[in-house]
């Protein structure tokens, strides 16, 4: 059962003090390994609400311990939605997403979405376009283009008001952009543009962004690591071995590609363990820079 850290339990406590409309859904943003799968059961179980997931990887099956997922003894006390519910084999993307907590806040107001994902809340939030999937055969072209030339060629043909709006230092997104452009004809910003109204606005949901001190975030990842190879990470990664593909939505678990690497015999397990728990840093560091850019109209709660 997820233990709430020792120095988010006055957090809670100023929480329950004044707690959150009870007709309204809970976001519950925060870095990985902030506490907040803790925090939103602790709420839950004090509010009678149901947990939704918001994390892109913890909805995948075959990642329980490397995502934190919560365990059977918080899903026992609480109603959790989303987790685990996803196959490697199946699509699944933000609209995806957005089309099932629709459905499950049409039945749960008093529902906390909780996660790290910032797409996830952005789309709910903000809204998200319906666009058209694209063609397997795009896809294969975007990822040789990418492997041969990397994500500066693809820039280099997105539009010039596409270029200027998206992350163009993360390859991911340059690539999805380039995707939309060549599979529609128009360009990702434009579609953009086109936004509907969003499932739940900002007005109508009590919104929260965890801001952690850096200092005991990191200490949290390192010895969270080393739990996770105790429960067994590497079993875990050693199954997803004979289908493993670096690409794929469900391979960027943090931790995962650094544990394959391992049992493909690229790196010692040593090895493999500093550099997981080094680019768990440094997404809780994007993550952290995500929330304080994009989530400025969010209540930060801070240790």
């Amino acid at each position: 059962m997820a233990k709430i850290p020792d120095p988010l339990v006055l957090m809670l406590e100023r929480m329950l003090a004044n707690p959150p409309d009870a007709t309204h859904p809970v976001l519950l943003a925060g870095p990985t390994a902030s506490g907040k799968s803790a925090l939103a059961l602790a709420l839950a179980r004090a509010q009678g609400r149901i947990i939704v997931n918001a994390d892109a990887l913890q909805v995948y099956d075959m990642w329980r311990i490397l995502s934190a997922r919560p365990d059977a003894d918080d899903c026992a006390q609480v109603p959790h939605y989303l987790y685990g519910t996803v196959g490697r084999e199946q699509d699944w993307s933000v609209g995806h997403w957005l089309r099932a907590v629709s459905r499950l806040l049409e039945q749960h107001r008093n529902a906390i979405i909780v996660g790290g994902t910032g797409l996830y809340f952005r789309a709910l939030t903000e809204g998200l376009v319906e666009i058209p999937p694209i063609p397997a055969e795009i896809r294969r072209q975007a990822d040789t283009l990418l492997d041969a030339e990397g994500a500066a060629s693809l820039l280099q043909q997105l539009d010039p008001q596409t270029r200027a709006q998206i992350d163009v230092a993360n390859p991911a997104r340059v690539q999805r952009a380039w995707e939309v452009l060549h599979a529609t004809g128009t360009g990702l910003a434009t579609w953009q543009a086109r936004t509907p109204p969003p499932v739940l606005p900002l007005s109508q949901a009590t919104a929260l962004v965890m801001r952690p001190d850096v200092g005991w975030l990191n200490d949290r990842i390192d010895s969270r690591f080393t739990k996770m190879m105790e429960q067994g990470a590497l079993q875990e990664a050693r199954a997803a071995l004979p289908f493993w593909s670096p690409r794929a939505p469900w391979a960027k678990a943090i931790g995962a590609p650094e544990l394959i690497a391992h049992l493909q015999g690229q790196i010692s397990l040593s090895q493999a363990q500093q550099a997981a728990t080094l680019a768990t840093r440094q997404y809780a560091k994007r993550q952290r820079t995500w929330f304080r850019n994009r989530m400025k109209g969010w209540t930060g709660l801070v240790q």
